[in-house]
């Protein structure tokens, strides 16, 4: 085995030494922070000496800031409050038509010759078109009942730009596959089945927009080739109304409690809280101590339990929601495909819930880019302000120290200077050594004997 090589010693150095410098860069840019001043408040003093009422204005000003600024958070904790309360389940009934066409069947293919002036070839009819060319259409679309269908109704989005308010039919499903009952080898494309999976924001998808095509659409065809009634079977996978809000299939036991087959995670906590302290279940003393009964006995298999455990306690009972079956016939069949009526669909109504309609706006004042600019510079209008505040203040004790000097200049050059002393004492540590000595202890012989040593001392030299 080769050992590794031993590093540079001018390499490590410069590297310690950087490193070092950029630990003293960070711990520089701190101190800096941590002095800027923030009082932004001027002293009533000055409204003695400053002409006219500014200072009254200032502080009316600053008043209205103060119930401005409580008004603003209060505002922005009711939206960050809204956008995690549970509101109640609003359901809508998509309706769903499924049909088909057909073109190059062997039928049409005739009677095309027919009204051609075809003739018989040996007892039949000679076929224009070449062999494999019937093929058929199916067209899948769904829309909301009850909805405004007038695409003019839009609203107004981050940086000016017009939304759709609608819902689309891809918006209520993150997959679609269509199974075909029929064995492949007999199908000229060999084909068994087609999926679509609705494209989501990743790394690995950074051209990802919501407003595609392939991203929102209210109908979905495919083509292919037949030349015979094929059944198959559309599988729906149904999506979250909002990122975080995926709803399971409950376990009897979690059904049972809960008296629903489906729910979110969410739900399904607050609904056995509300279970426990529906029945009172929940202990005295300690609130977060559940005492269960039969149905929660069999849920969760004991006989006390602590609900901060819930979340993790019904993960084995919240199971991945089975998609939608739709069943449907291709037909390619004269009968169907002239009718009357001419390609009549299949129509299916599904019962699925809706996003609520608040929480898009509520995401975007909450993390609205303009907001947080706005935020930005308000905070450097902040800063600004209190260093205009403190170079106020400052000039103004440069005034208070003039104008008592002109009154008394002798008594408050002899304050001063005594509040100068004190400060020098209390910086180079004096005020602590005098504490420990007894009273008067610099005025000591020994005192005196020392200092005339060193003045003899210096006098020899």
């Amino acid at each position: 085995m080769v050992p590794p090589p031993h590093p540079n010693p001018a390499q490590a150095a410069a590297y310690h030494a950087a490193q070092r410098q950029e630990t003293q860069r960070q711990h520089d840019t701190t101190r800096r922070l941590s002095r800027k001043p923030t009082d932004r408040c001027i002293t009533p003093e000055l409204s003695d000496v400053v002409i006219g009422n500014g200072v009254e204005e200032y502080t009316r000003l600053r008043e209205v800031e103060r119930q401005l600024d409580a008004i603003m958070m209060r505002k922005r904790l009711d939206v960050s409050d809204n956008l995690q309360r549970r509101y109640a389940r609003r359901e809508g009934v998509l309706r769903v038509w499924i049909r088909n066409w057909a073109e190059g069947q062997p039928w049409q293919v005739v009677e095309e010759e027919r009204r051609e002036g075809g003739g018989l070839v040996d007892g039949g009819w000679e076929l224009g078109a070449e062999e494999g060319s019937a093929t058929f259409r199916v067209r899948i679309e769904g829309r909301l009942l009850d909805q405004d269908d007038d695409d003019d109704a839009v609203e107004e989005g981050e940086g000016g730009k017009k939304q759709q308010q609608r819902l689309y039919f891809s918006n209520f499903f993150s997959a679609i596959r269509i199974e075909f009952a029929r064995n492949p080898t007999l199908q000229p494309d060999a084909y068994t089945s087609i999926e679509w999976k609705k494209p989501v924001q990743s790394h690995a998808n950074p051209s990802y927009d919501p407003h595609a095509p392939e991203v929102q659409f209210d109908a979905l065809e495919f083509e292919r080739k037949a030349d015979e009634n094929i059944p198959i079977t559309i599988l729906l996978w149904r999506a979250a109304p909002h990122p975080g809000q995926e709803r399971f299939r409950l376990s009897p036991a979690l059904a049972e409690v809960l008296d629903a087959d489906e729910e979110d995670r969410a739900g399904a906590v607050e609904g056995v809280w509300e279970y426990c302290r529906v029945r009172g279940l929940l202990d005295e003393e300690d609130r977060r101590l559940v005492r269960c009964d039969d149905r929660l006995q069999k849920l969760f298999n004991r006989e006390t339990l602590h609900f901060p455990t819930v979340p993790e306690l019904l993960t084995p009972h919240l199971q991945p929601l089975p998609p939608i079956r739709l069943t449907y016939t291709i037909r390619v069949d004269r009968s169907y495909i002239v009718g009357p009526p001419a390609s009549a669909p299949t129509i299916y109504d599904l019962r699925l819930p809706l996003p609520n309609p608040l929480i898009p706006t509520l995401t975007r004042l909450h993390k609205s880019p303009t907001h947080l600019n706005t935020l930005t510079r308000i905070n450097t209008l902040d800063e600004e302000l209190a260093l205009l505040v403190q170079k106020v203040n400052n000039t103004n004790a440069k005034r208070k120290f003039f104008d008592q000097l002109s009154r008394d200049p002798v008594g408050f050059l002899g304050r001063w200077i005594g509040s100068q002393r004190r400060d020098l004492e209390v910086l180079m540590a004096e005020e602590g050594e005098a504490a420990g000595r007894k009273a008067g202890g610099w005025d000591g012989p020994e005192v005196w004997e020392g200092v005339g040593g060193w003045l003899a001392r210096k006098g020899g030299h």
